[in-house]
């Protein structure tokens, strides 16, 4: 089992910044990936960011130069700064495990937290 819980969220305007926390739990194995992944109504979901346990990161091509993943192995948290927030980024974030090293692919992810919702108004 792993076990993951989010913080962080709200809302803001376009253009400003929130940042995203998660504190992971369980059986985590070292070669592991960890990720945010969001959804927004009516849209598929999305890998926005992952890291695994050898440092390998991937961000959507959507996030690129606005969000940063960092990785506290020791701590086992995952943070998402989100900086120039835009509309089109409002979407329930979630943090989400996977066995292996770091995928894009949101159907390899096994274990969810409950999601925090992101909202940006124009």
């Amino acid at each position: 089992q792993v076990h993951l819980a989010e913080s962080g969220g709200g809302s803001v305007q376009s253009g400003g910044s929130l940042r995203l926390s998660c504190a992971a739990s369980g059986n985590i194995d070292s070669i592991d990936c960890l990720g945010w992944i969001r959804q927004a109504p009516g849209k598929e979901r999305e890998v926005v960011a992952a890291v695994d346990n050898d440092g390998q990161m991937r961000y959507a091509d959507s996030v690129k130069e606005r969000f940063t993943l960092s990785h506290d192995k020791v701590e086992r948290t995952l943070s998402l700064q989100m900086s120039s927030l835009k509309p089109e980024d409002t979407a329930k974030y979630y943090c989400a495990h996977a066995m292996g090293p770091v995928t894009t692919r949101h159907v390899d992810y096994g274990y969810w937290g409950q999601g925090t919702q992101v909202t940006v108004s124009s």
